[in-house]
């Protein structure tokens, strides 16, 4: 990993007075893995055509996909069989929960222009609420701008109950945490009843298969300290641009 100079921004307040982030919305959708294989292809129109799309929403701020690779799934922490299958994990972060309609409106104005050839089994939709987020002094950049730090891969935990995963920032590979309650909807914004869950993103710089093992005995503590429920914890990389197929499940 770089050794980066100078104090954090977190620690500046010059730096922070000229802004922060104004994202109060992650949306999450999770699918399968592609029933005949076309992961690699599906990867690459989603990440030419569907998600650049996307950022025509004055209301989106930022958006990343990850995928899990079999290294990755044998680094599982905990993978509840609601979310077993869950390979492909793309997320959406809003200014506002009253930008959705015109996530969905543009989507539908896709299908209907022919421009949604693939479709991956899907496992879950869903919404939360930012409540929290902390970055790792060493990586210097403040926490509101994590989405926009160059990630190797997230650790994506799933939990029943909340409880702050500040901690988490403490273990070696993980730069920092977004973190939130979820905020129930209505299909087609979510699939199922996800009140009383927490989701938490841990933005990774180090192999997240190798980050994900030492996180495990912490998670474990962490459950057995708090209560909480896990029904996903796991490791996940962020795309190669172009390179559509170094990771797939």
């Amino acid at each position: 990993m770089s050794v980066l100079v100078g104090t954090p921004s977190d620690d500046v307040p010059a730096m922070l007075a000229n802004g922060g982030t104004n994202v109060t919305t992650m949306y999450v959708s999770m699918s399968a893995r592609h029933p005949d294989g076309h992961d690699a292809d599906y990867l690459e129109w989603h990440s030419l055509d569907h998600r650049p799309e996307q950022h025509r929403l004055a209301s989106l701020r930022a958006s990343f996909r990850i995928v899990s690779t079999p290294a990755c799934r044998a680094a599982r922490a905990a993978s509840d069989e609601r979310y077993a299958a869950a390979d492909h994990v793309m997320n959406y972060f809003f200014t506002d929960i009253a930008g959705l309609p015109s996530f969905n409106d543009l989507n539908m104005a896709m299908i209907d222009a022919g421009r949604t050839p693939y479709l991956l089994p899907l496992v879950e939709r869903a919404v939360y609420r930012l409540d929290g987020a902390i970055a790792a002094p060493r990586v210097k950049v403040g926490a509101d701008v994590l989405p926009w730090w160059p990630a190797k891969g997230v650790y994506l935990l799933v939990e029943r109950g909340e409880a702050s995963p500040a901690p988490l920032v403490d273990v070696s590979g993980v730069g920092g945490l977004w973190w939130g309650g979820a905020a129930p909807m209505e299909p087609p914004y979510t699939t199922r009843d996800n009140t009383g869950l927490q989701i938490a993103y841990c933005f990774l710089d180090e192999d997240p298969a190798t980050v994900g093992k030492r996180l495990k005995p912490v998670l474990d503590k962490r459950w057995q300290e708090t209560g909480l429920e896990p029904l996903l914890a796991a490791p996940f990389h962020t795309l190669v641009s172009y390179d559509w197929g170094r990771f797939l499940p």
